[in-house]
């Protein structure tokens, strides 16, 4: 009788591991143009202070856009390269929501949630205003170590 209670909360945390690690969206995702299909760049999904972002860590050689000419503020103009792309998505029940993304191409920063299809697929949709019916989404595929992304 003593070992049941031990083996029972052994066996409840090893059936969470795999659930936890199933959801882990951090890491680094290759993305896809929408128009060629082409692989464009890696970005990093990390988090600072309970929140995600994501940086552009690497562009490959399908992409057309390298900087943010369209962009205000502080990008305007600067490099992709370590430029944050995703910022502030706070953590939901099985996805982060209401944070932003910016469209490098147009300047352009829209509503953003990200979740897993799976612990290799990454959605990322981007929407316009409060109701997330006016977006896109994007398919993103997680980095192998054996991968080159090019």
């Amino acid at each position: 009788m003593k070992y049941k209670i031990p083996i029972i909360i052994f066996a409840l945390i090893m059936a969470y591991v795999p659930f936890t690690y199933a959801q882990n969206v951090k890491g680094i995702w290759v993305t896809t143009d929408d128009k060629s299909g082409k692989k464009v760049a890696h970005v990093e999904i990390y988090e600072r202070d309970g929140k995600l972002h994501g940086k552009v860590i690497k562009l490959l050689p399908n992409a057309k856009t390298t900087h943010c000419k369209n962009c205000t503020g502080d990008r305007k103009g600067k490099s992709l390269i370590n430029m944050d792309i995703i910022w502030d998505l706070e953590p939901s029940d099985d996805s982060w929501n209401n944070g932003e993304i910016l469209d490098p191409r147009s300047g352009k920063t829209y509503n953003c949630s990200i979740w897993l299809e799976n612990k290799n697929t990454l959605s990322v949709r981007g929407s316009l205003g409060i109701s997330s019916l006016f977006g896109k989404t994007q398919t993103w595929s997680r980095l192998d170590n054996d991968q080159t992304g090019g």
